[in-house]
């Protein structure tokens, strides 16, 4: 499953340097983000239970820890607050999305660097392993290649109605219209 993911990343990774070689001009922070803009992610997921969290060790978390994949879809409505929606799998044996979301997403450009720190919450259903409903928050960083071509990195902790929390890590590529 490592090797899956690692040469999943290292595709999406090329898709991103082709892309800014074909758009490598100078941007400001206004060209990068955009208020009415649309963007759709292709990511890797990394989750460990509460006791893992509580735990926290190096031998823990390399045997505790579920991978997974994803997609989702962001729409922001001014230049710093959007709307996000994912679907991801961590589970093949099961039905095919394990989880579902929405969040309500706040970021802040970082002038002309392309970078853009945010923070996120909202909620969501879990369709397997169990049924349930979550609320769920976290913070990321994306980095921007050129206007339509980015990366990002998040965490969320998760807290399910009925079960113990939870956290998930992503990581993946998105494209901006």
């Amino acid at each position: 499953m490592k090797n899956k993911l690692f040469v999943g990343g290292a595709i999406l990774m090329l898709a991103a340097k082709a892309a800014w070689g074909q758009n490598n001009v100078s941007n400001t922070q206004g060209d990068l983000y955009q208020a009415y803009e649309l963007s759709v992610d292709g990511f890797g997921t990394a989750s460990v239970g509460a006791y893992t969290l509580d735990h926290l060790s190096n031998n823990r978390i390399r045997q505790n820890t579920e991978f997974g994949a994803g997609a989702g879809v962001n729409y922001f409505i001014t230049q710093n607050i959007g709307l996000g929606a994912e679907a991801y799998s961590e589970n093949t044996s099961g039905v095919f999305i394990d989880n579902a979301s929405g969040s309500l997403i706040l970021r802040l450009p970082l002038g002309q660097s392309g970078i853009a720190p945010y923070v996120f919450g909202g909620g969501g259903h879990q369709f397997d392993a169990a049924k349930l409903w979550f609320g769920q928050a976290g913070a990321g960083l994306e980095y921007r290649f050129t206007q339509h071509v980015g990366i990002f990195l998040d965490a969320r902790a998760v807290w399910p109605n009925e079960t113990k929390y939870y956290g998930v890590a992503r990581a993946g590529l998105r494209f901006a219209f």
